[in-house]
């Protein structure tokens, strides 16, 4: 059963602490612990880790040449590229600089001119899922644009997202090599839209990304060594995202309607933690904490492990269920929620 609903104000990238809640109490107790301070040599270090490594695959590139082993240089790339953008997501909640000046530069060259993905477009949609994780008329994380996420959305599915739906588990990691591509395509959709914040900047920045990766490819690779560049290099970019942010909501309960518990109940019992060491934590970029990076989105990301031992004792004293799981275990309970919710189109 499902706490009752309450209707608070939308949250922002950094959450309140109303006074008298339950999460008021939870964030005394992080925030006495010193954990939401700022990890700026941290944050040095490790962009400029993945600034280098992101300069030295092109340097690469650029010294082999017209060559077949040109692809293991794509794939590299996929993962920095991915490493990249989990860098400009603790940059959009102000873990890095706590100015939005500041985050806002770095966002964009972070993400639109290295990644070639719009900064703007992506911190709305990622403000909105915050805001309501798994809620399937407000996150935009559960639209059924191609998979279906509940038996609702399965049973008022039509066209492509029909016949998906029907075997969308087999589907899923085959379709996350479309991903990378999709980020690419919905931040240039999203300059045409009204609203679009520093409109002119953006389209700049994504339009000297794709005419430099475009241009790269071209002079230094033969045009069918560029077609398989550019493929294995998105498809890398595409299921690292993926498998990334997989494992944190799917197969978690989902909210309809009027259903919105309070702040608290609402990020803790839609997300699930991976198990994991100090490789799952670079691997993922720390949103194995997924839990404690809802409650506290702009704690640093090193943070968010010494947190967790907090978060998980408050919630079982309020009797709280608090999901964790290892890797391979996050992607079974995805991949079985998708079959599952799927069932009304193969009935």
């Amino acid at each position: 059963m499902r706490p009752p609903a309450v209707t608070p104000p939308s949250e922002p990238l950094s959450a309140p602490a109303a006074e008298g809640s339950d999460f008021s109490a939870l964030y005394r107790r992080v925030a006495a612990s010193g954990l939401m301070r700022r990890r700026p040599g941290y944050y040095t270090a490790r962009i400029g880790g993945v600034a280098v490594l992101y300069g030295a695959a092109w340097t690469a590139f650029a010294l082999l040449g017209h060559s077949w082993w040109q692809l293991g240089i794509a794939a590299a790339l996929g993962v920095l590229f991915a490493q990249i953008a989990l860098v400009a997501h603790d940059i959009a909640h102000r873990q890095v600089f706590r100015l939005r000046r500041p985050s806002e530069a770095a966002g964009r060259i972070a993400g639109n001119l290295c990644v070639g993905m719009s900064y703007s477009w992506w911190q709305d949609k990622h403000t909105r899922h915050h805001a309501n994780p798994n809620h399937e008329e407000l996150d935009p994380d559960v639209n059924p644009e191609v998979l279906v996420w509940s038996r609702g959305q399965a049973r008022e599915a039509r066209g492509v997202a029909r016949w998906i739906g029907r075997r969308q588990a087999y589907l899923f990691f085959p379709l996350l090599t479309l991903e990378g591509m999709n980020l690419h395509v919905a931040g240039v959709r999203a300059l045409l839209r009204p609203g679009c914040r520093r409109r002119g900047l953006e389209a700049v920045l994504l339009g000297l990304h794709i005419a430099g990766y475009l241009t790269a490819l071209l002079v230094v690779l033969g045009p069918l060594q560029a077609l398989a560049f550019l493929g294995v290099h998105q498809a890398v970019f595409g299921v690292y995202m993926g498998c990334t942010f997989a494992p944190n909501h799917k197969g978690m309960p989902t909210l309809t309607g009027s259903e919105r518990p309070d702040f608290l109940r609402r990020q803790v019992l839609t997300s699930r933690n991976v198990r994991g060491g100090l490789l799952i934590d670079v691997a993922l970029g720390g949103l194995n904490h997924q839990i404690e990076h809802h409650l506290f989105p702009s704690m640093p990301t090193p943070h968010l492990r010494r947190a967790r031992p907090i978060v998980r004792a408050y919630c079982a004293e309020l009797g709280i269920p608090y999901a964790e799981s290892g890797l391979l275990s996050s992607y079974a309970q995805a991949l079985r929620h998708l079959h599952a919710v799927g069932a009304p189109l193969r009935s």
